[in-house]
């Protein structure tokens, strides 16, 4: 069985694409997952699987809440291995002490050609970002409320992303 971690994206936000962290852990359950659990309402959930391919577990949950809530959210699977290994590269560890400063953006797959020029010329003065691999990390002291980085960030990588802060990312590997 495989420890996933499933980071939905787009759900419960603004009063669109509503899911209960109740009903999706019933629907997981449903679709053959074991130990599922949630936190907070933005979609993270921690659950075992025989299934070890993670484009075919992420359809199968895509389609179980299409099925059952008339809406397919984007859900990227990383392995409990794969997240605690980009949390161990984080570039700013300076910056763990203000977590919901520090972000972790978790990408579809590794970009072939990231506009690195173009975030440079976006980001303030006070923000820092890196690209390693799977994951781009972004330290905005300031907040990402009003940030051109944050705002623009997945369509300069070129790939879909789902972001966290520091905070949810440490919760979720501390529950998994």
């Amino acid at each position: 069985m495989t420890r996933w971690i499933a980071l939905f994206r787009g759900i419960n936000v603004g009063g669109n694409n509503i899911l209960p962290m109740k009903a999706l852990r019933t629907l997981l359950e449903e679709i053959g997952c074991k130990k599922v659990e949630t936190y907070i309402q933005s979609g993270n959930v921690i659950f075992t699987h025989s299934l070890g391919n993670s484009a075919s577990l992420s359809a199968r949950i895509g389609k179980a809440v299409f099925d059952s809530h008339d809406f397919e959210p984007k859900v990227l699977l990383l392995t409990f291995d794969e997240m605690s290994e980009i949390a161990r590269m984080n570039p700013f560890p300076e910056a763990e002490d203000n977590p919901k400063s520090l972000h972790i953006y978790f990408l579809e797959k590794e970009p072939i050609s990231a506009a690195i020029d173009k975030l440079n010329e976006i980001k303030s003065d006070t923000e820092s970002f890196s690209l390693i691999g799977r994951a781009f990390f972004m330290h905005a002291p300031d907040g990402i409320g009003r940030s051109k980085l944050a705002a623009k960030a997945e369509k300069l990588l070129g790939v879909s992303a789902t972001g966290r802060n520091w905070r949810t990312v440490t919760k979720i590997l501390e529950l998994a």
